[in-house]
């Protein structure tokens, strides 16, 4: 007979529950009835310790934490500036928050031990400036010149200078092979710390809407707003659902992406054809429909106009992605999919990946912290490093 694991009731039915899983979902990874679960966590019998194991994994706990006399103190949830009707968080965006936020206290826990210096623009602004204001300090900031994105990846331009910075970008749209993230429920968060500024951008999305969700949650940092986004994207509809923080930085992302001076400069142009907005979109790294808002709100063109060229643009963009699709999928076949670790430290943050195999390489990290906090077993390290340096 298996060994008994005396677990606390209560913490195995809070650990289930804090994952957003249902009794159903969580008994199927132990292949046992869901009543049986029901029983474990009222105390009426107990798992094995195998089960329990298997428990803990699929709840991304540790297994000893099982075994507390009481519900442990977690980490804080993020503060949801999301729509109200907005999908709740299932299992995923919950396991890529904590996940975050495991790796940011022990960046931010480490900086402070070392009297590292605040980051100035955390905090600089709030939302009385004007977002063109905001928008301007973070070009300057991170030495950026919008506009220039024809035939370069804008994202992966922002993301290096924003890491340059000292801010982690985390960019994901799996846990696992198993568990994958969902851009309608959210799009990125933002933990705006002085010693350890973080974002999370859920790459559940072609790279425009990518870039505007990184901007826009840059410019939570620059007003010291912590939380979690959805629906970023500029918009002329359900402006009344959306909390003012996001209102104010969606102003912002638009404000530093696409200048109005530039927009002014190019005039209406631009708007001819929903062609000559897509290639428009390309050069200032956003899509056609933020072209057509931010035309619409700077008075470029009217609204029928807008309407018009809209319907023409969503044709052209799905067309646009079809052939993004069969040209990856023929990328794929030809030398296979991206690098595993390649992924992981796109996920962990290339600037946090390597300040932890620094730490670890300088004995300052123990192997088996190190290896918790990047994901990646201690005796793979080396292939991090080899895509670290690529």
């Amino acid at each position: 007979m298996a060994d008994k694991a005396f677990i606390t009731p209560i913490v195995l039915k809070w650990a289930r529950e804090s994952a957003r899983m249902s009794v159903e979902t969580a008994a199927a990874k132990v292949n046992v009835p869901a009543i049986r679960l029901v029983e474990w966590e009222s105390g009426r019998s107990q798992p094995t310790i195998k089960q329990a194991q298997t428990l803990a994994k699929a709840y991304k706990r540790p297994f000893a934490i099982f075994f507390l006399p009481d519900i442990p103190r977690d980490f804080q949830p993020l503060q949801d500036f999301r729509r109200s009707d907005s999908k709740p968080l299932s299992t995923g965006s919950v396991f890529i928050i904590r996940e975050i936020q495991q790796k940011h206290a022990w960046i931010s826990e480490t900086n402070r031990e070392n009297g590292e210096t605040k980051f100035p623009f955390v905090g600089r602004f709030s939302i009385k400036y004007n977002p063109a204001d905001v928008a301007q300090d973070i070009l300057n900031t991170l030495n950026i010149s919008p506009g220039k994105y024809l035939g370069v990846n804008a994202i992966k331009e922002w993301i290096d200078k924003a890491e340059a910075k000292g801010i982690f970008i985390s960019r994901t749209s799996f846990i696992n092979a198993y568990l994958t993230l969902d851009s309608e429920e959210l799009q990125g968060f933002a933990i705006a710390d002085h010693y350890a500024p973080f974002v999370f951008i859920n790459s559940d999305d072609w790279n425009a809407p990518q870039l505007f969700t990184l901007v826009h949650e840059l410019a939570h940092l620059w007003i010291a707003e912590t939380g979690i986004s959805a629906d970023i994207e500029p918009t002329i509809q359900k402006l009344d659902k959306l909390h003012p923080i996001e209102l104010f930085c969606i102003e912002v992302a638009a404000n530093a992406l696409m200048p109005s001076y530039l927009f002014q400069n190019l005039g209406g142009d631009i708007y001819k054809s929903a062609s000559q907005v897509f290639n428009v979109a390309k050069t200032f790294g956003v899509s056609s429909f933020a072209v057509l808002v931010r035309g619409l709100n700077l008075g470029i063109i009217s609204f029928d106009q807008y309407r018009s060229l809209k319907n023409a643009a969503d044709a052209e963009f799905k067309a646009f992605l079809i052939k993004e699709a069969e040209k990856k999928a023929k990328q794929k076949e030809s030398v296979g999919g991206p690098s595993y670790y390649l992924l992981q430290i796109q996920k962990n943050s290339r600037l946090f990946t390597q300040t932890v195999l620094d730490a670890f390489r300088g004995g300052n990290l123990e192997p088996t912290q190190a290896s918790s906090l990047l994901n990646v077993k201690i005796n793979h390290f080396h292939n991090l490093e080899a895509q670290l340096y690529k």
